[in-house]
């Protein structure tokens, strides 16, 4: 078979299983984006002042070599002032700085215990890394325990072990217990790490995160921040300690090997963290917003998960996703529908995402035309 004859065949499958992806522009009331707090449709534009038009929009090499700029240890230390952290390192994205940091602290023969609902950058990390995995079930103790238990009781002084989840689940809106991880990880003489994209900018008294919020700073090995959700920026970052900083600048590829973000970024973050520590108004409307909506989503008989701004509408079968999704857009709401492998076998769903800047109005319409599907749910 040829190569173009192999690509043609795995696509024709994805169609026949409603599973093919395609890119277009959203159309219609934005419930599909992680633009959480709004400033992605521009409430609290950042405006530069005319003194940043000279900073270069482009890295230009590596931060080891030619693109570092002093900008990004001003960001990096308002970062870590922001979290109380030592330090915090910035990335290139998410999934980056994801990758990176796993791949370059946990080595061959550690051991790792995931969360299976965990991000598709963490599982790629894992791979890369090789290390002894355990997938526990979703926000499962007392699986975690079984496994940390029966490693801690045959473990090597020369192989450390490690806990990975995240805060908030991407797919399924519920919150990690993140104090009882870490009650566990002390127990048995493990290390967390947190992904925090979901949960940076949303929770804590100066939205720096649920690791923060829930006091566990000092308890965890690292956490990791995206820009690109919450807080309206291009990017991603890494909080840990001092060493932590040192031991990824001289050994996470991800960093030594990849042009640096411009420095005019740099400028837009130094904005951007004052204005997400300060916007506990916006915090307070996405929270009364989450509020309403589950309540009326509730009301409609809809059965949803979690508990934050990710609504998942489970329907179960890929084609009933698709349909009742193009029926919503149809309706005036860019909500899309979440297919496996994103999400389990048989657990397709429409992933609601509810923003500071939805008006209760919109969040009414939406489960009003929700609740009308829903009474026609054969039918999709």
């Amino acid at each position: 078979m040829e190569l173009i004859d192999r690509w043609k065949k795995t696509l024709d499958t994805l169609k026949s299983q409603d599973r093919y992806r395609s890119i277009y522009v959203g159309q219609g009331v934005d419930f599909t984006s992680n633009d959480y707090l709004g400033y992605g449709q521009g409430r609290c534009p950042i405006f530069l002042e005319e003194e940043q038009a000279h900073l270069p929009v482009t890295g230009m090499g590596s931060r080891l070599l030619r693109g570092h700029h002093p900008i990004w240890e001003e960001v990096e230390a308002r970062l870590a002032r922001w979290h109380g952290a030592e330090a915090a390192l910035m990335m290139t994205s998410g999934f980056t700085a994801n990758e990176g940091l796993l791949t370059t602290v946990i080595e061959p023969g550690d051991w790792v215990a995931a969360d299976e609902r965990c991000h598709a950058s963490i599982y790629e990390a894992l791979r890369i890394c090789r290390p002894r995995k355990y997938i526990f079930r979703h926000n499962d103790m007392n699986h975690l325990e079984e496994g940390l238990k029966k490693e801690s009781s045959t473990r090597t002084e020369s192989r450390e072990m490690f806990i990975v989840t995240e805060s908030i689940f991407s797919m399924d809106g519920d919150l990690a217990p993140l104090q009882d991880i870490v009650d566990l990880a002390e127990r048995y003489g493990a290390y967390v790490i947190v992904d925090e994209a979901h949960s940076t900018g949303c929770y804590g008294a100066n939205g720096s995160g649920l690791v923060d919020a829930l006091r566990l700073r000092s308890h965890v090995l690292a956490t990791v921040h995206t820009g690109g959700k919450a807080l309206g920026l291009c990017g991603a970052y890494i909080c840990g300690s001092h060493i932590l900083y040192e031991y990824l600048i001289n050994r996470c590829r991800h960093l030594i090997f990849t042009t640096a973000l411009p420095p005019l970024l740099g400028s837009y973050w130094l904005k951007g963290i004052s204005r997400v520590a300060e916007d506990f108004l916006g915090r307070d409307l996405l929270f009364q917003n989450v509020r309403l909506f589950r309540s009326l989503m509730r009301e409609s008989g809809w059965d949803i998960r979690g508990d934050a701004y990710i609504v998942p509408v489970v329907v179960g079968e890929d084609s009933k996703a698709v349909r009742l999704a193009r029926h919503l857009q149809h309706r005036g709401w860019d909500v899309r529908a979440i297919r496996p492998p994103s999400v389990p076998e048989y657990t397709a769903r429409l992933r609601i995402s509810l923003h500071a800047d939805h008006t209760p109005e919109y969040l009414e319409e939406l489960a009003a035309d929700l609740k009308c599907a829903f009474t026609q749910y054969h039918e999709y």
